[in-house]
């Protein structure tokens, strides 16, 4: 590799993109490909020459965890970092299942932003002691380790547990699905005693480990 850092960067905001831009002007790291949308930067990332890819969550056609999961799919050596304004206990988890480099928040400062761009193009991984501690936990319940296990979720259990590991809240489920926040709060109460976890942290590894997400 170069000692050019080439950057794809994906968020559907165009503000964001050039902020970036920007904040990394008089570095190695140059932004060569840009894109607005899950669906561009699964296609950039897999066609053009890039060394490290900064994926938002949230964006139209395709959202970043799922072009998270594609990229590693075809090319699993190259390094993703998620950028995100959420600091959501199960996109975290989703992120580190899916073999993501590191999570930064938008909040970050200049300098942490480039540390982890820089130790994540070497091949290194930026997450703390604190996100791995919350995620290995959950990694490491037996239910979890074995995938052959088959647990008997209703198709409702099944749709709650999906909404669930795309980081919505029990109130975003009970709209998303027209059912009372009761009655969700209920089904993940099952979810959980069901599959053998504590949290829904450890539900949505679970998940994605399933290949439910």
């Amino acid at each position: 590799m170069s000692t050019k850092i080439r950057l794809l960067v994906a968020d559907d905001h165009e503000m964001v993109r050039l902020g970036l831009k920007s904040l990394l002007e008089g570095t190695e790291i140059e932004v060569t490909q840009e894109a607005a949308t899950g669906e561009e930067a699964v296609r950039h990332a897999l066609t053009k020459e890039v060394d490290l890819v900064l994926l938002d969550i949230r964006m139209p056609n395709g959202d970043g965890l799922t072009a998270l999961g594609r990229i590693k799919l075809e090319k699993p050596q190259l390094p993703v970092l998620i950028l995100s304004s959420y600091d959501n206990p199960t996109y975290i988890a989703r992120a580190v299942a899916l073999g993501a480099s590191g999570y930064i928040l938008k909040g970050a400062s200049r300098e942490e932003l480039i540390d982890a761009i820089r130790k994540a193009a070497k091949g290194e991984t930026i997450w703390t002691r604190d996100e791995l501690r919350r995620v290995s936990g959950a990694l490491a319940t037996p239910r979890l380790a074995s995938s052959d296990i088959e647990v008997p979720l209703t198709e409702r259990e099944s749709q709650v547990l999906k909404q669930l590991a795309h980081g919505l809240t029990n109130k975003e489920i009970a709209q998303a699905l027209h059912i009372s926040y009761e009655t969700v709060k209920e089904h993940v109460q099952h979810i959980l005693r069901k599959i053998g976890v504590t949290d829904r942290t450890q539900a949505a590894v679970w998940a994605v480990r399933k290949n439910l997400v």
